[in-house]
């Protein structure tokens, strides 16, 4: 059985993320890319699913994790009782083939150590065949070709390739694994300390960019490297998260492939990283949006592949038996053919913010920008299936409303601040049409909120985002009473549900509980700071850094019954909304992010909102 999800830590080379347990075994990896099959996927399965254990034979006393510095450069520690051994594992930033490094170290007295490859292509189906060359061990099956590096012994045991040997105090040995195509010749290996010494510079030099100086730096930057990690450096594009079917409940089927570049993280991604002084990511993540919504505006998809693929069919992998049993195992996602209005937001929203921080629309990309707004322009009428990509029937979603008045909203604002052409006047006379429907349809007088969807009782986090993003003030009391009544109803255990998904069926077509869903829970501190309640804000999110695993890492949603991190890991979306909200709670500007008022700090050290003007000026690259 696969550790819990908080037992696992990552490395990556920018174009793909291996997740390494606690007890030394990495479970899952896909390559050469994120959303390419996986060689390991013990992760979903067991062991005969593909797996690279390293670790004592002697049971293990003790186990200490970290990462070296600010880096993606991973150290565990065993203790046992005759000595204490360093295990380092790396992906260097990958110049040619993807390749994995394993370093292990003697500590103190003298740890027997064996090493367990089983190499499963094709998310843990296909057998390779394994040969030896010399001291190299080639494994091909199909496309893909794995060649292992190492100076001890190995020996086939079952179909599974092992090693036996014994670090004392100063030994090191090394292990490098790298893919290449089945049809070709494996590279040369790189120089383990020398690959070491190199990844840590390329991540302490990244980091040395980053702006924030607020409370809580050490949760912002290892987020930030998170994100990075997450990053297919060929397009700029950034995955949800490494993972597929993690599940959202234990034993559920609410089991999501999230290694895709969803365009609603767009907003919140390019804001988090202009925020932190990386505007050359930021603005590789606005690139790769142009190039992959540009084309028929009713064909826009609100997910894509890390390249910009449209092709996200659904499949089940029926031989996994799914993390502690969850299943179906999806590998693909058909939420992609959805249609959901909040996108169209997003995207114009995001173009606007990197306007603001002086890099204008080309002629192009405002082309583009004014054939999306066309469309809206008369789909925003109709019903869709939300932010959640529900399983139900397509519904008047409040949110995506809101979003539908943000992209007309930043619209109006961008063509009237850069001079832009356009039909400005029929965007404002739009704008102002679905602002009036929302506040007539989407607000409940009798449940005293705004409700799910129009004509509904029922409550939704993503009504959080209407005060966020400008929408209404956290002040205006029917956002006073929206909130007051998510607490009531959707924070049973102090975290954000996404809504009541028991008596939801009927909404999302999906059967079972599910966990807080972490991004909401950020969006609640933000809420809750504008609303003028500096102080629960602040308890709220120091409350949610306490649910980041050992390495400061989060997935999607928090089981609180069970204690646990559940969902895809690691979650873009719940490091991006950790980012922004230490930016807000800390009072720092930085950048425009997606909150329309800056928090500061009164004389009283609590925290308030207070408006403040997005501006060219004041933003330099």
């Amino acid at each position: 059985m696969a550790l819990a999800i908080e037992d696992y830590g990552i490395i990556g080379d920018t174009h793909t993320v291996a997740l390494v347990g606690r007890d030394g075994s990495v479970d899952w990896l896909c390559l050469p890319a994120f959303d390419s099959d996986a060689c390991f996927a013990a992760l979903l399965g067991d062991e005969s699913n593909g797996r690279w254990k390293i670790a004592p034979v002697e049971p293990v006393t003790a186990v200490e994790r970290r990462y070296r510095g600010d880096t993606l450069v991973l150290e565990s520690y065993f203790n046992t009782s005759t000595g204490r051994v360093r295990i380092t594992d790396l992906m260097p930033i990958r110049e040619q083939a993807p390749t994995v490094i394993r370093v292990v170290e003697g500590l103190s007295g003298h740890v027997d150590m064996r090493m367990d490859l089983t190499l499963r292509f094709g998310f843990g189906q296909t057998i390779p065949w394994v040969r030896r060359v010399d001291s190299l061990i080639h494994a091909i099956a199909g496309p893909d070709g794995i060649a292992l590096w190492t100076p001890v012994e190995t020996k086939g045991v079952g179909l599974s390739t092992v090693a036996e040997f014994t670090v004392g105090l100063g030994e090191k040995v090394p292990f490098t694994l790298s893919w290449f195509p089945s049809n070709d010749l494996p590279g040369h290996p790189v120089a383990p300390d020398y690959a070491i010494e190199d990844t840590v510079h390329y991540w302490r030099e990244w980091v040395s960019a980053c702006s924030f100086e607020g409370d809580w730096r050490d949760a912002v930057t290892r987020s930030l490297i998170t994100l990075k990690a997450l990053t297919y450096a060929p397009t700029g594009g950034i995955v949800a998260a490494a993972t597929t079917s993690l599940p959202e409940t234990i034993g559920g089927e609410r089991n999501w492939d999230y290694r895709y570049c969803w365009l609603r993280d767009a907003t919140l991604t390019l804001g988090a990283f202009m925020r932190s002084g990386f505007h050359e990511e930021a603005l590789a993540w606005r690139d790769w949006l142009l190039r992959a919504v540009a084309g028929d505006p009713t064909k826009l998809q609100i997910m894509y592949g890390a390249g910009g693929e449209r092709r996200l069919a659904e499949w089940e992998a029926d031989w996994l038996s799914g993390y502690e049993g969850s299943t179906p195992v999806r590998v693909g996602n058909a939420a992609s053919c959805q249609f959901q209005l909040d996108v169209y937001g997003e995207v114009i929203s995001t173009l606007y913010e990197a306007a603001m921080v002086g890099d204008p629309p080309t002629t192009a990309s405002w082309s583009l920008q004014r054939m999306l707004l066309h469309f809206l322009d008369k789909s925003w009428l109709e019903p869709d299936e939300g932010i959640w990509e529900v399983r139900g029937p397509r519904r008047h979603f409040t949110h995506s409303k809101v979003m539908a008045w943000v992209a007309f909203d930043r619209a109006v604002r961008m063509a009237g601040k850069l001079r832009l052409e356009g039909p400005i006047e029929r965007w404002k006379k739009t704008r102002t049409a679905v602002r009036r429907e929302v506040l007539s349809e989407g607000f409940n007088k009798d449940k005293g909120a705004f409700t799910q969807y129009y004509g509904s009782d029922t409550l939704d986090a993503s009504l959080l985002m209407i005060p966020l993003v400008g929408f209404l003030p956290a002040t205006d009391k029917r956002m006073i009473s929206t909130i007051e009544a998510i607490e009531r109803e959707l924070m049973p255990d102090g975290f954000v549900l996404r809504y009541d998904a028991e008596r939801s069926v009927a909404i999302d077509g999906l059967h079972g509980r599910e966990g807080a869903f972490l991004a909401c829970s950020f969006w609640m501190a933000d809420c809750l700071a504008l609303a003028g309640r500096g102080r629960d804000a602040r308890e709220l999110f120091e409350r949610l850094l306490e649910l980041r695993n050992d390495l400061g890492m989060l997935s999607e949603e928090y089981d609180p019954v069970l204690g646990r991190l559940v969902g895809n890991f690691p979650q873009a979306f719940s490091h991006v909304s950790l980012v922004n909200s230490a930016f807000n709670l800390s009072g720092q500007t930085g950048g425009p992010g997606h909150l329309p008022g800056v928090l500061h700090r009164t004389p009283r050290g609590e925290l308030r909102g207070q408006k403040h003007r997005h501006s060219a000026s004041r933003f330099r690259l």
